[in-house]
């Protein structure tokens, strides 16, 4: 039987916005598919979870931080995704730990280091590469290391791929994501619609 693995991502904003709403639906969904668990961890008083994430399974809510959650030996245990990390994830990861930590909304532009105080409390780190992911992307990828052995130079990518909408309006969006078998980006159900229908506004007004 494989051992369980726990992808947590700490989110530090008292609201969620539509496109984190989307992201955490399809990371619940395929961690449920694999049999594991999706935390969201140090959710403010009061945070809302939306009715369509609370009726996946293996999804949790939880209002403490992972060092609360974690503490003690328990501690060595977990990674801390890390783009300032010395060590890229790699497949023997999976003997050493069995949390993985995002540290809040990975999927900034500009990258903003939401990552800092986490290390700072001591957790190891581990890095996913140079190019930005949106959270869902940085979940997959480390879901696709860990638990089906790819190395990370393995994995099919595109870097800021453009969305055609139709023949005058695209968008380039500024991160990298896995690609399918068609070599499309793997996004969240919802999320090119969302980026459509929000086309005139600054991407960081999606979060």
């Amino acid at each position: 039987m494989p051992e369980h693995k726990t992808y947590i991502v700490e989110h530090l904003d008292p609201e969620l916005g539509q496109w984190s709403e989307l992201e955490y639906i399809a990371i619940a969904e395929e961690t449920q598919r694999a049999g594991n668990t999706f935390m969201l961890s140090s959710l403010p008083q009061g945070f809302k979870v939306p009715e369509k994430l609370s009726q996946i399974q293996a999804f949790k809510a939880e209002q403490r931080g992972v060092e609360e959650i974690y503490g003690g030996e328990k501690k060595e245990r977990v990674c801390l995704l890390d783009p300032q990390a010395e060590k890229d994830l790699n497949p023997d990861d999976k003997r050493e730990f069995d949390v993985f930590l995002f540290g809040g909304i990975l999927g900034d532009d500009p990258p903003r280091d939401r990552t800092s105080e986490l290390r700072k409390k001591g957790f190891k780190g581990r890095r996913l590469g140079p190019v930005q992911m949106t959270t869902d992307t940085a979940v997959r990828v480390t879901r696709m290391v860990i638990e089906e052995q790819f190395t990370l130079n393995k994995i099919p990518y595109v870097d800021f791929p453009e969305l055609k909408f139709n023949e005058h309006e695209s968008t380039q969006m500024p991160f990298r994501y896995v690609t399918d078998k068609e070599g499309k980006p793997i996004m969240p159900e919802g999320m090119v619609d969302l980026i459509k229908k929000d086309a005139d506004k600054s991407i960081d007004d999606l979060f």
